[in-house]
């Protein structure tokens, strides 16, 4: 069995846009006819940029091949243009193809790609999300803003307890939210003892909202400088948040160690990172308790599996990351349903809207938790025909604040 074709997709994800304003999704197909999907997240260039780059990739290093042989493939293919370096759109590109390899091994075994990696650990795997604002709560002068659909809430310290108990409703036990958004490409910055001021009263009043019935995640995106990430931990500490998030930029994993060791709070941290080597050193450094890697970006399935590895050596739980589609998040739950130290799995809500009709069978969502899926390869399907239906003709996502905060 070897691939033979490559299909590629830039679908729009309509408002309000949760999981980003575009997903990137990719189909090989094997010459016995066996299909497998696999998505993109995060390269840093326009998407339909980044499917010329899955084009080049897979015409010089994957037709012909064989499917089973992923540690080859992965190998050569890290390795381009004597590379052998983590790079986040190289490593993208291999993601997505290593997903789709391991859908179409999967398939041809019919098995779940959990029971190839060590088999199932967990039934049911809790999940939290976002606050995300309502859509008629999003102003049109900040309606761009809200291609992460996130800020205004985030930062409201009565809209947040509010959305908070609306997903108590629904299920959650478990929330995360920014508090000091917006992220500037001039961070890191010193809060303001303002901002510092409002952070601690929307955590307050979060906490206060839900009691002892929902853990809160501080989602920050790397915004402070390592001081100013400590003085803010410091008055968020009696709160018991879960985890603080890339409290600063993942860059400068010396300093991400020096806020864990002055906080009671763990250290979250992966979303931006790719490849065991970057993780490595996360958890050398002690940086993070909780590693988050985005199965679009890090590397593919088995690297993933590979780090959750090293971190349950390090006692460091994972937390998978998703901020995309509905195939990333196939993937993310197929390595949490096998690694002993899987936490929490981040999802788009219940994974409902636009998230159930871009495939052919939603995402299993109960009662605050994933179930697995039992079906072959990743146990989902992309809906080819919505996802040709719903080309994307827009600009780039995300692009930071060209300005200082």
């Amino acid at each position: 069995m070897k691939i033979s074709d490559l299909k590629t997709y830039v679908v729009a994800n309509p408002p309000p846009h949760h999981g980003g304003a575009y997903f990137v999704f990719l189909k090989l197909t094997t010459d016995d006819q066996i299909e497998g999907f696999g998505e993109v997240y995060g390269v840093p260039f326009h998407p339909h940029k980044v499917t010329q780059l899955i084009e080049d990739v897979v015409e010089r290093y994957v037709l012909g091949c064989e499917p089973f042989k992923i540690e080859r493939l992965w190998r050569i293919i890290y390795s381009s243009g004597y590379s052998q370096h983590p790079d986040l759109t190289l490593a993208g590109v291999l993601s997505g193809i290593e997903m789709a390899c391991w859908d179409i091994i999967g398939k041809s075994l019919n098995q779940p790609i959990y029971n190839l990696l060590g088999g199932q650990v967990h039934e049911k795997l809790r999940s939290y999300t976002y606050l995300y604002p309502e859509s008629d709560e999003m102003t049109e002068s900040t309606r761009e803003e809200h291609v992460l659909g996130v800020a205004d809430v985030f930062g409201d310290a009565d809209l947040g307890p509010k959305r908070a108990l609306e997903y108590l409703k629904q299920g959650f036990t478990a929330l995360k939210f920014d508090p000091v958004m917006p992220m500037s490409a001039f961070d890191p910055r010193q809060l303001c003892l303002e901002a510092l001021h409002n952070a601690e009263l929307v955590v307050k009043n979060i906490r206060e909202a839900v009691g002892g019935r929902c853990d809160l995640m501080i989602g920050t995106h790397g915004q402070m400088t390592t001081s100013s990430a400590i003085r803010l931990a410091k008055r968020l500490e009696r709160f018991d948040p879960l985890w603080l998030e890339e409290p600063v930029a993942p860059e400068n994993r010396e300093e991400m160690a020096r806020v864990a060791r002055s906080t009671s709070i763990p250290v979250a941290s992966g979303e931006r990172l790719s490849t065991k080597y970057e993780f490595a050193e996360l958890l050398q450094k002690q940086a993070a308790a909780i590693i988050q890697p985005a199965l679009g970006r890090v590397g593919g399935i088995l690297e993933a599996k590979k780090i959750a590895g090293m971190a349950e050596a390090h006692y460091a739980q994972l937390a998978p990351h998703l901020y995309c589609g509905p195939i990333e998040a196939a993937a993310n739950i197929q390595i949490g349903t096998c690694s002993p130290n899987f936490l929490i799995q981040e999802s788009i809500e219940t994974f409902g809207g636009f998230h159930t009709e871009i495939v052919k069978e939603p995402i299993q969502w109960e009662d605050g938790y994933i179930i697995p899926p039992t079906k072959p390869g990743l146990g989902i399907e992309l809906n080819e025909t919505v996802a040709a239906e719903n080309p994307y003709t827009g600009p780039i996502f995300i692009e930071m604040e060209d300005r200082h905060l």
